[in-house]
């Protein structure tokens, strides 16, 4: 959304509170804002770009490659969670009114679109290799259910897929999309991607070519690039040269009138009620801004939490004030690399970095960046030195930012940027016995293998890119101030242990990629965040235990806040194929669900595992449920992980007959 607005967390922050309440009020109230500056709009006469309400979100793509510059837009590497997160999301941005859409949502990018950005190659005229049981079972399963949930709107994206560009991928965008899923919107293209299918992927060799191949694949608008003659220009030459007929045209406009109708623009104003909406009374409204602080400290991934002597673990601090702390490290005071790509304009007013929230909470406060910028290729080692010098706390704050890391900009390896891991050593260093909390921002993995194995680094705690609540938010999580502050993040992506473990970029086979297909241990693994409090998980049961193909199966896990506080518990339900005769994940996500539980309660959530999710591809058949075992994991984490959160796994089972 352009101009100001309230901000949330970053997609990928967003996706690591595992939450689908959370992701729906964000979207319902960035919804909500979107139509009153919208209103202002139209008030004005302003038709410009970013000023209306077809939104081209929510960014669905899966999370496959650590080094993909847009990793942040996503909701990580699963297709189940990025799934549920999808429908949640159009749900909460178009509304429920029966007649009028608030604002239409545009899932995007389609399909097989997860990197590269310009490393090795450009994204512009890449062709991603994908077999059909990959497209089927990872990169497709998010955009069915945003289908399901009603967009209005896909985009297609700018790579190919087997050879064909996206946007006049006949299979993709009428074979899949209409025809097996009854899509009834209109498909956009990315920004340039028509007239690119000739000029970069040599796919047609003219304007006429090119619009003919969009509009029959299925392709109903063209995203130009401010072009003063694009390609879809000569749609009524193609017609007129019967390489084009009125009726295909046709079709693919009648959606997009017919979206403009269910915004309400056709009709009298006083009959929509979301024409009332009114910008000055909700932007930036306390209410908004109250959801981007527990939006915050929900996406917040507590990785380390050593114990102290006393026995208690480190965080959460105590007393409410710290002594004489240090605040260091490029991230600390950078406003403007707190936020995601795509972000509303920084408001100073409701903004805080972590130095700004921290030091109103200590009786004396030495800063210092030590970088010039996130790159860190400037790095002056006596400020950093001098700054944690005889400190009661040091907090290091670390990352990537949109410097390092965004759309058309891929990263090139896992190693924090530069000198940022020696500004680390050299603050652990020189603070002698003092206490170091480790903050990162950032979308893609970082080895921080040093710091996770460094008995001076007491904490760690992952925060994305959590915008313009990130100080706020970080200092309730530290000290634990209001409910809702003990983390209980779980990273939505593996992070793998070395690069040895990452396949290339270019190849987009899944084998050896995210948790479902992953070999080896990786330094942290997918789903996996600690709390302050401890969870016990006591029984799970399921019913039926044996089914006949086709059917569901109901699973209940009980779990007990066993600790001494209050808060949430992300419950994960993870399948396993005990004997199919094609090829499957090692484990797959089948259910999760964030819930509050106080210290000492019991709390008891279900789970239904439809047949659609047993269900595996076979090339010859498409999808069919085979008979078999399935093993069921319930737990705060996936099963047999060397880094674990503490709690424990319960196992069990059932079997499907033909």
């Amino acid at each position: 959304m352009a101009g100001n607005a309230t901000s949330y967390p970053q997609s990928i922050g967003l996706a690591a509170a595992w939450s689908p309440e959370l992701i729906f009020n964000v979207s319902q109230a960035t919804s909500i804002e979107a139509r009153a500056k919208y209103n202002t709009n139209v008030q004005k006469g302003i038709y410009t770009d970013h000023s209306g309400i077809s939104c081209f979100s929510p960014v669905i793509n899966i999370m496959r490659h650590p080094y993909w510059g847009r990793n942040q837009e996503t909701y990580g590497e699963d297709p189940y969670l990025t799934s549920v997160y999808a429908a949640q999301f159009v749900k909460g941005l178009q509304g429920d009114h029966p007649r009028y859409v608030r604002a239409n949502a545009g899932c995007k990018h389609f399909a097989a679109y997860a990197g590269p950005e310009n490393i090795p190659t450009s994204r512009l005229s890449f062709d991603a290799k994908v077999s059909e049981r990959d497209l089927r079972m990872t990169f497709l399963p998010a955009f069915k259910a945003c289908v399901k949930a009603g967009t209005y709107s896909i985009m297609c994206s700018y790579n190919s897929v087997n050879g064909v560009p996206s946007c006049a991928n006949k299979k993709l965008l009428t074979d899949i999309l209409r025809d097996e899923w009854g899509f009834e919107g209109y498909v956009v293209s990315d920004e340039g991607a028509i007239e690119w299918m000739d000029t970069r992927h040599h796919y047609t060799h003219s304007d006429v070519d090119t619009v003919v191949a969009a509009i029959n694949a299925g392709t109903s608008l063209d995203l130009n690039t401010n072009l003063t003659v694009d390609a879809f220009m000569s749609m009524a030459k193609a017609v007129d040269q019967g390489k084009l007929s009125r009726d295909s045209v046709y079709e693919l406009v009648k959606p997009l009138f017919y979206t403009r109708m269910r915004l309400g623009e056709f009709d009298p104003p006083e009959m929509n009620p979301y024409t009332k909406l009114n910008s000055s009374e909700i932007i930036q409204s306390a209410a908004n801004r109250a959801l981007s602080l527990q939006a915050a400290m929900k996406s917040f991934v507590l990785l380390k939490n050593m114990k102290t002597s006393s026995g208690l673990t480190f965080l959460p601090l105590e007393g409410g004030f710290i002594g004489r702390l240090a605040i260091v490290g490029p991230m600390a005071h950078n406003p403007e690399q707190m936020f995601g790509d795509y972000a509303p304009q920084l408001d100073p007013h409701h903004t805080h970095t972590p130095y700004e929230a921290l030091r109103v909470r200590a009786h004396s406060t030495s800063y210092a960046a030590g970088c010039t910028d996130n790159r860190c290729t400037k790095y002056n080692s006596t400020n950093i030195t001098e700054a944690v010098s005889e400190k009661d706390l040091v907090v290091v704050a670390l990352g990537t930012g949109q410097e390092l890391e965004a759309e058309g900009n891929d990263r090139k390896s896992l190693s924090l940027p530069a000198n940022q891991s020696q500004l680390l050593q050299d603050a652990v260093k020189a603070s002698g016995t003092t206490p170091v909390v480790l903050l990162l921002f950032n979308a893609g993995p970082l080895d921080i293998t040093w710091a996770k194995n460094s008995d001076r680094v007491v904490a760690i705690i992952a925060c994305f890119f959590p915008a313009q609540a990130t100080g706020d938010a970080i200092v309730n999580v530290m000290f634990h101030f209001i409910l809702g502050s003990n983390p209980a993040g779980r990273l939505p992506s593996t992070w793998p242990a070395s690069e040895s473990q990452i396949p290339a970029m270019t190849n987009y086979t899944m084998e050896g990629r995210t948790y479902r297909y992953f070999v080896g241990e990786p330094l942290y693994p997918f789903g996996y965040g600690l709390s302050y409090s401890n969870f016990e998980y006591n029984a799970v049961t399921i019913a039926p235990d044996q089914i006949k193909a086709g059917q569901s199966v109901t699973v209940t896990v009980s779990v007990s806040n066993t600790g001494p506080y209050h808060g949430d518990e992300v419950i994960q339900l993870y399948m396993a194929w005990g004997n199919a005769s094609v090829p499957v994940p090692k484990l797959q996500l089948v259910g999760f669900n964030r819930i509050f539980i106080k210290a000492g309660d019991e709390f008891l959530q279900t789970f239904t595992i439809t047949s659609e999710q047993m269900a595996v591809w076979d090339d010859a058949r498409g999808f069919i449920v085979e008979p078999g075992t399935m093993y069921l994991y319930a737990g705060g984490q996936q099963p047999n992980q060397k880094t674990t959160v503490g709690s424990n796994i319960l196992m069990g089972k059932f079997s499907i007959s033909g």
